[in-house]
């Protein structure tokens, strides 16, 4: 039987999301009654300039108070997209204590404080769902910690970003440097007039650290999470990632342990073979390959940011958590019951391309392939070239620790015949 009484939404920042959440909820108000079983209205919207024009959404819902808002106590859902650490932390929590579901889309608040946050919704009783917060519209936190639930996901590597995967695509294709490619994706609109979060990772190692606590049942902390920007990626770099049949990509890669007793999560460049599904992301989009025990390799594509698609995810979560509401249940809140450790960056084993530069005389091949038998690292193939007394020597390794790798660069750069390491990078997906 349809509920007449509806379900009410408070809506917290009514910027690019938040304003398509209300116009989708207004223009879709139908279809939406009809899945979750009873109507939804937008009982207030919070915002910081309640003098701008907002198409779609009655003045009479517009606050700058937020707090009193999420406290009215006969709101059902709150909707939070202002981002950010606070106020958004201290909204949330005062959702729940004062009755509401809350449905999120903030990245860096879950990344750091999500546990505590599960902690609250479960003491009162009230979901936390936050789909958008990793993928845009892609959906990928609800396969892993519903459709998966059964399965043992032992890696998820992906593109999570779409600034930099627009950047490192424009490099690729084009042959362009690292600012030039930013210039253009600032004047699409596709970077931010400060483009630090993007470029740097920290906005990346965010959705690492959430999709690795969900894929292997751990606590994961965005300090736990070893980030490395893209801004030193160079021209020279995709040309020796082409000679390799590889291209770069930033990723995020949450990997369980080959004896599964611990778990890592990073986000860094690296090459990744033109066969790998991953490199032919292009453009802005993302997408995140996962791999399982049963269910095997897995492949989530889609546009991972922007009004709509971000939206998108934010009334699929609404609808699902409306639902809940209306049967009196909560939906998964957190799974942490294996509690493994995470690994620091030390004990990663990956392979890499190093590009040297060294004197161009008898010996230097020598003397550097002794350095990495001394720390363990295993060559697999070299290339050098030059003239003139300068000589360029790219080496790929074998799988190798990363301490055994920055043990063997200082070893390295010792050497009176190494000018130079032009560039480190990793290698992925093989």
């Amino acid at each position: 039987m349809m509920r007449t009484r509806p379900l009410k939404v408070a809506l917290l920042g009514c910027g690019v999301v938040g304003s398509e959440v209300a116009r989708i909820m207004t223009t879709h108000a139908d279809d939406l009654t009809a899945r979750i079983g009873a109507p939804v209205e937008l009982a207030g919207v919070a915002v910081r300039r309640p003098d701008k024009v907002r198409e779609g959404i009655a003045p009479e819902l517009v606050t700058t108070d937020a707090t009193a808002l999420v406290k009215r106590g006969d709101i059902d859902v709150v909707v939070e997209v202002i981002g950010g650490i606070e106020p958004a932390r201290g909204l949330i929590t005062t959702a729940f204590e004062h009755g509401a579901s809350v449905v999120s889309a903030n990245k860096a608040l879950l990344a750091q404080d999500g546990a505590a946050l599960h902690a609250v919704a479960e003491q009162h009783g009230k979901d936390l769902y936050y789909e958008a917060a990793v993928a845009g519209a892609i959906p990928l936190v609800r396969p892993l910690r519903e459709s998966l639930a059964g399965d043992k996901i032992n890696r998820v590597m992906g593109i999570v970003n779409g600034t930099t995967n627009f950047i490192l695509d424009k490099m690729d294709s084009t042959g362009a440097g690292y600012q030039e490619a930013l210039d253009e994706a600032t004047a699409l609109g596709y970077a931010e007039a400060d483009p630090t979060a993007d470029v740097e990772g920290f906005d990346a190692a965010a959705k690492a650290a959430i999709l690795a606590g969900i894929s292997f049942h751990t606590r994961v902390r965005l300090d736990d999470v070893y980030r490395e920007g893209m801004t030193e990626v160079t021209a020279a770099d995709f040309a020796s990632a082409k000679e390799m049949g590889c291209t770069i990509k930033l990723l995020a890669i949450c990997e369980r342990a080959e004896d599964g007793a611990s778990v890592t999560a990073r986000v860094h460049p690296a090459m990744i073979p033109l066969s790998h599904p991953l490199a032919s992301v292009r453009g802005a989009y993302n997408a995140v390959f996962v791999e399982s025990d049963a269910a095997g390799q897995l492949m989530f594509y889609g546009p991972g940011a922007g009004g709509s698609p971000t939206a998108s995810a934010v009334l699929g979560d609404l609808v699902a958590v409306c639902r809940n509401r209306l049967s009196g249940s909560t939906g998964p809140g957190e799974s942490a019951y294996a509690a493994l450790p995470v690994s620091p960056m030390g004990d990663v084993v990956t392979r890499y391309h190093i590009s040297l530069d060294v004197a161009d005389k008898p010996g230097v091949l020598a003397q550097v392939a002794t350095v990495f038998a001394e720390h363990g690292v295993s060559i697999d193939t070299v290339r050098q070239s030059g003239k003139d007394g300068e000589a360029s020597l790219v080496v790929v390794t074998h799988r190798a620790s990363d301490a055994a790798l920055t043990g063997t660069v200082e070893a390295l750069r010792k050497l009176d015949t190494v000018r130079g390491v032009a560039s480190i990078m990793r290698v992925e997906g093989e």
